[in-house]
């Protein structure tokens, strides 16, 4: 479980028009908080302090400790809108899971040893083709990030969902549904001049 903690107030007024007002009079992002055994509550959180939590990457895929108004719940980020052209935050929404809820999310992949594999030493250059992964977890065992080596990685070589070292009780979503679905993660190739200096030269040979 996270240590990210977050205070939301209930909110009773409803509808597009106090939404509205609680923007821009108060500073808050109108929400709601459902799941779980109990009814779905509407709330408010600062736009301040939401805006300093999303400046953390693990905010998008842990739990998170929720105080409403002094009862804390634990929730995930469920969706999260955002104004199209100014930096304002309109509406999030918490859903509640405990510690064995089976979670679907999507977390950030981090690259390891990408200047330093051997394809890049070979001339290569890396292409990420995902940059996260949807993953299936108990709430308990989800990782915030999932690391991805690209140390052994050589010149046109390329690392599929399946190469993934996941951690225990967590499973790729894509992958549950066939091998089919072993998306490609990343990949190494020569540089496009590199390529095209090759085929002009073997077309001066001919």
């Amino acid at each position: 479980m996270s240590d990210i903690k977050l205070n939301a107030s209930v909110r009773s007024d409803e509808g597009k028009g106090a939404s509205r007002r609680l923007r821009r009079l108060e500073g808050r992002v109108p929400g709601i908080v459902y799941g779980g055994k109990a009814e779905p509550q509407s709330v408010s959180v600062l736009q301040k302090d939401l805006l300093k939590a999303l400046e953390n990457e693990a905010f998008f895929s842990s739990v998170l400790s929720l105080d409403v108004d002094g009862k804390a719940e634990q929730v995930i980020l469920r969706d999260l809108q955002r104004h199209p052209a100014k930096p304002v935050l309109l509406h999030v929404d918490f859903q509640r899971v405990s510690a064995d809820t089976k979670v679907h999310m999507k977390v950030p992949l981090h690259f390891l040893n990408e200047d330093t594999c051997k394809g890049v030493k070979a001339g290569g250059i890396v292409s990420h083709t995902l940059t996260e992964l949807e993953i299936s977890a108990p709430a308990s065992k989800l990782p915030e990030f999932i690391e991805v080596d690209l140390a052994s990685l050589e010149m046109d070589g390329i690392l599929h969902i399946s190469d993934l070292k996941l951690p225990a009780g967590v499973e790729s979503v894509d992958l549950s549904h066939g091998t089919d679905h072993d998306l490609v993660v990343a990949s190494v190739h020569k540089p496009r001049g590199a390529i095209e200096a090759e085929a002009a030269e073997g077309e001066g040979e001919e």
